[in-house]
């Protein structure tokens, strides 16, 4: 009871940290880029306050949306740049030449990608996967997905999920269930006792891939 209090307490610990230090990431990164930008449009927005007449006290505030209004206009022109075909080669260029090299930038970029949508958040999702290419299935949690297909998961061992191991599989032997990760941690809590909802969740066997033996 007692180690199952204490895998408990860190497994809600672990998936705190997952979806808190991304937005930490975020605000960090978005203050940093607010201050470059308010520090290099300073005479236009002093101009704009001089010139719009507001008591003092707001002035900060117009200076503030200022600074706001412009990223927003940068980040549009550059978002109808990149869906060009000379912005995508520009952008993959520099991306991999410089931006790549820069320290923390792939996970500002994913954790940007995490808050709007376009990525799946780690742990995210549940799977069954076919780890040794045949037709035994392990429980596992789906943590990237890439270009060429393949996707790597994160297999947890128990009663213990803090540990596991990492596999990168071809899509095929991903097969992803409709249930909670919470629930998916429960059975690997309990050495895989009430893992009912993960095999009813599994599609049927002609969907799954044939494996040649």
């Amino acid at each position: 009871m007692l180690k199952r209090t204490q895998n408990f307490l860190r497994t809600t610990l672990i998936g705190g940290v997952i979806v808190i230090l991304p937005a930490i990431i975020l605000i960090f990164a978005f203050k940093w880029l607010f201050g470059v930008v308010a520090n290099a449009i300073q005479p236009l927005t002093d101009l704009a306050v001089k010139n719009i007449p507001l008591p003092a006290r707001f002035d900060e505030a117009i200076a503030t949306v200022i600074v706001l209004i412009v990223i927003i206009l940068v980040c549009f022109f550059f978002g109808l740049f990149v869906r060009t075909r000379l912005g995508q080669i520009i952008y993959h260029g520099f991306e991999n030449s410089v931006l790549s090299k820069a320290p923390g930038y792939r996970m500002i970029k994913e954790t940007v990608n995490h808050f709007i949508g376009r990525k799946e958040s780690p742990f995210a999702s549940v799977a069954l996967v076919q780890i040794f290419e045949n037709d035994t299935k392990v429980t596992a949690f789906i943590t990237d997905r890439h270009e060429d297909g393949t996707v790597t998961v994160f297999v947890p061992t128990g009663p213990n999920p803090t540990t596991g191991f990492i596999y990168h599989l071809n899509k095929r032997f991903v097969h992803p269930v409709n249930i909670s990760v919470e629930e998916a941690m429960r059975s690997v809590i309990s050495c895989g006792a009430g893992s009912g909802s993960l095999i009813r969740g599994l599609k049927s066997d002609t969907d799954q891939p044939k494996i040649s033996t």
